[in-house]
């Protein structure tokens, strides 16, 4: 039987493309709030006996987060062989150490919470800074989709003589990447972190780049402070106003405007909603949800 797609509220889009892209069928959820602020929910499509993946990003989570248990919750109540999450974008990956005394390592948290909600984990570049893998965090499968492919077609596609630039040194790997593949040159920022809305940004020597455009590519979009700083000292070493280009669109009250006064043009993904979305990943999605789908029927049919 072919695997159902459920989205939850405001994932529909998303879920529609994965849907037809994978010839799966498209679910569907009833939700609604009480007076009191409770949350129903009613799965209407049947699952008995289907592997189901429900779709939801994890932008804005703490709201998200009890509607989809209880999705998943009566899925599995109903009959579906398999629950798995397809999160486009996976929240709780940033706090990955105690950086003061008495702070929660919520990644590891956050991790045990849907480990022990979903029998597996779909979603695009996680913030995987101290970790080497999503294994290292979940007790679930996981498949990673990267974004750098969609990153780089739209670059060559649209920018004449991009050069791109990382915003550190740990962006290197996959900005070589996206520039290897946009047949064009790239370079990195050095960044100094002074707290959540402050850095201090070093530019290397970037004369060998004069009449490139100047293309900043970073995996999260939040308070843009990493972008907004990178652009002001890249016009300040006489190239021309960068285009910022993000995976997921986190921004945060006013950051997008602020990013807008200094960039030429700001361009994300469809990961999480926003008004700078202008390259869709559910092609590349739908590959990786297509792998962890295929896993999952292996194991289930083996002896």
């Amino acid at each position: 039987m072919s695997p159902l797609i459920i989205p939850m509220p405001g994932n529909e889009a998303m879920a529609a493309s994965l849907s037809s892209t994978l010839d799966a069928d498209l679910g569907a959820i009833e939700t609604r709030q009480f007076p009191d602020s409770e949350t129903y929910l009613r799965i209407v499509s049947d699952v008995a006996g289907r592997n189901v993946a429900i779709i939801c990003t994890l932008d804005r989570p703490d709201g998200k987060l009890l509607p989809l248990v209880f999705a998943a919750e009566a899925a599995r109540d109903l009959g579906a062989t398999g629950v798995g999450l397809v999160a486009p974008y996976l929240a709780y990956m940033r706090q990955d150490r105690r950086f003061s005394s008495g702070e929660a390592i919520s990644s590891r948290s956050f991790a045990r919470f849907l480990s022990s909600t979903f029998d597996w984990l779909v979603t695009v570049d996680p913030h995987l800074h101290r970790y080497a893998s999503l294994d290292e965090l979940y007790a679930i499968p996981s498949s990673v989709v990267r974004a750098a492919p969609d990153l780089a077609d739209w670059i060559r596609a649209r920018i004449e003589r991009p050069l791109v630039i990382g915003p550190d040194s740990e962006s290197e790997q996959w900005v070589s990447q996206v520039a290897s593949r946009a047949g064009c040159p790239y370079a990195v920022l050095s960044k100094r972190r002074l707290g959540d809305r402050h850095v201090e940004i070093a530019l290397p020597d970037v004369s060998l780049f004069s009449g490139r455009t100047p293309v900043l590519v970073d995996d999260i979009a939040s308070s843009a402070r990493t972008m907004i700083e990178a652009c002001r000292t890249l016009t300040a070493a006489g190239l021309v106003s960068p285009v910022c280009v993000a995976i997921h669109a986190l921004f945060s009250p006013k950051s997008h405007q602020a990013l807008q006064e200094v960039a030429s043009d700001i361009v994300t993904t469809n990961t999480v909603l926003h008004e700078t979305n202008r390259i869709d990943v559910s092609m590349s999605l739908a590959a990786g949800l297509k792998d962890r789908l295929s896993a999952v029927a292996i194991s289930t049919s083996a002896p």
